[in-house]
């Protein structure tokens, strides 16, 4: 008997016995699977392993189906390149590209997925906005130093340089890292805010217009002064539009006089008046008709005095005298005080002689003092006419 297989064989030959086997079948009876065929799970058929010519070592594959795949090759039937592997081809499938910053690419296309340590690009070779290639790590993207208040956020390394230099920085902020105030601004709250000068200050001769940590304008203009340039100089006003600083005119009070010209061998004097020359003649026009000498300069220095100093010498001077006023006011006082305390203080003279001794007494306010109680012996007495007389054992004294 044959014996053959009935699912692996076609026929039977009789004669020798050989069984004549299907495609994908093998042995004497056809039960097992030839090259290149696994059996099916669950029956006994014989399917082909279908192995990629490519990708795969040979045609041979496991019970399963699976195939033998080469490097960078995967899938059931290694047809499909593996992680970290794309571009596949007549040979095999070339290892993705991404700068050690991606384990993974399109298997197609090769543009590396999920690039980190702050990358990006085809092949994870950029840095991210905000970012720069250092060289200390190598190749490692490391944050800008740059504001985003201050300048775009971005910044780059020059060739040559190990110093990263913010692209581009906003009005109002300068430097490298665009962390400091350009010129006509200053720094108000870690903010550059511009210069307020009203206008009075000229960037070419002042450039930085006003002080980078306070504001505070330098070089005012055209008689101006204050913090902001926004006041006149002691000396001058504002004009009536309110925009420039004009000197003070001091105010000339004349009253009439005549002037008598006479010439040599003239029998005509010629006057005028000076009424004609009121206040509305400024100081030019003056000097124009009266031409003034250099000693005048301190008159006019003495008008260009504003009204405030003036009223503060004035209650100077006033405060001054009044003071001293008091002071003399009070020496006066006292000195009578001392005057009716030495008068009315009474005084005692005593005279000894070898018989007797003589009080007598002065008191502006008690012209007749009593004089009784000055001795308390016994036997004193006050005698009419004002004599004090001593009386002891031995000796008796009249005073």
């Amino acid at each position: 008997l044959c014996n053959c297989s009935l699912v692996g064989s076609a026929e039977c030959n009789r004669t020798t016995g050989q069984c004549s086997c299907l495609v994908g079948y093998t042995g004497p009876r056809c039960h097992s699977c030839a090259r290149g065929f696994f059996p099916e799970q669950g029956s006994q058929q014989c399917r082909p392993c279908g192995c990629s010519p490519t990708g795969a070592t040979s045609d041979q594959c496991d019970h399963s189906g699976k195939c033998q795949c080469k490097v960078g090759v995967t899938d059931l039937k290694c047809d499909r390149c593996s992680e970290g592997y794309y571009k596949f081809n007549e040979t095999t499938c070339e290892p993705c590209q991404c700068n050690n910053h991606s384990q993974t690419c399109d298997n197609s296309t090769g543009t590396c997925l999920d690039c980190h340590e702050n990358t990006e690009g085809k092949h994870c070779e950029l840095c991210k906005e905000g970012f720069y290639r250092s060289t200390h790590p190598a190749h490692s993207c490391q944050h800008c130093p740059c504001s985003i208040v201050a300048s775009t956020g971005t910044c780059h390394i020059q060739p040559g340089e190990t110093v990263p230099r913010c692209d581009r920085c906003r009005p109002g902020y300068t430097g490298l890292n665009c962390n400091q105030c350009d010129k006509g601004y200053y720094n108000s709250d870690s903010i550059c805010v511009r210069c307020k000068c009203n206008g009075n200050v000229d960037p070419v001769l002042s450039p930085s217009v006003c002080r980078p940590d306070s504001g505070e304008c330098i070089g005012c203009l055209y008689h101006t002064a204050g913090f902001h340039c926004e006041l006149c100089e002691e000396g001058y006003s504002r004009d009536p539009v309110g925009t420039n600083c004009t000197r003070k005119e001091a105010t000339l009070v004349s009253e009439p006089t005549e002037f008598t010209t006479s010439a040599p061998n003239a029998t005509k004097a010629t006057s005028f008046s000076t009424a004609v020359l009121n206040s509305t003649l400024s100081p030019t026009t003056l000097q124009t008709v009266f031409p003034v000498s250099s000693s005048d300069n301190s008159t006019s220095a003495f008008a260009d005095v504003s009204w405030t100093q003036f009223n503060i010498i004035i209650l100077t001077v006033i405060i001054i005298v009044v003071v001293l006023l008091m002071g003399f006011v009070g020496a006066v006082y006292m000195y009578r005080e001392y005057q009716n305390r030495k008068l009315n203080a009474p005084f005692w003279t005593i005279e000894l002689k070898e018989d007797n001794i003589s009080f007598s007494s002065y008191h502006d306010s008690i012209p007749n003092a009593d004089v009784s109680g000055l001795l308390e012996d016994d036997g004193n007495e006050v005698a009419p006419n004002g004599q004090l007389t001593l009386t002891t054992p031995m000796h008796n004294y009249k005073a």
